[in-house]
């Protein structure tokens, strides 16, 4: 990446490392500051864009809910839903305790 004018001059990327446990030799550390000063160089570009008039929002396109509608439909019988369960108690299913 390239130095960006626009960025900021001063990044502390010691204090970043520090916060992200990132272990860096020198030599990482510049190119980790010229990759940041870029990217937020870019960044600051976007203050730049004319948005008056331009509504805020979520999603760049069009958002429709795709659920179906929620409607009662018969479910199987009891039976056949405990046919396979390996530890029944009557019309339930029996559980291992979990919390001591």
């Amino acid at each position: 990446m390239t130095e960006n004018p626009a960025a900021p001059a001063s990044i502390d990327v010691d204090h970043l490392c520090a916060l992200a446990h990132f272990d860096f030799s020198a030599e990482e550390k510049e190119k980790f500051r010229a990759d940041l000063s870029s990217i937020v160089g870019y960044v600051q570009k976007l203050s730049d864009l004319d948005l008056d008039g331009i509504a805020p929002t979520q999603y760049g396109q069009p958002v429709a809910n795709a659920l179906r509608e929620d409607v009662p439909e018969p479910s199987i019988p009891r039976e056949t839903a405990l046919a396979n369960a390996p530890d029944s108690s009557g019309d339930e299913y029996r559980m291992p305790k979990i919390v001591e």
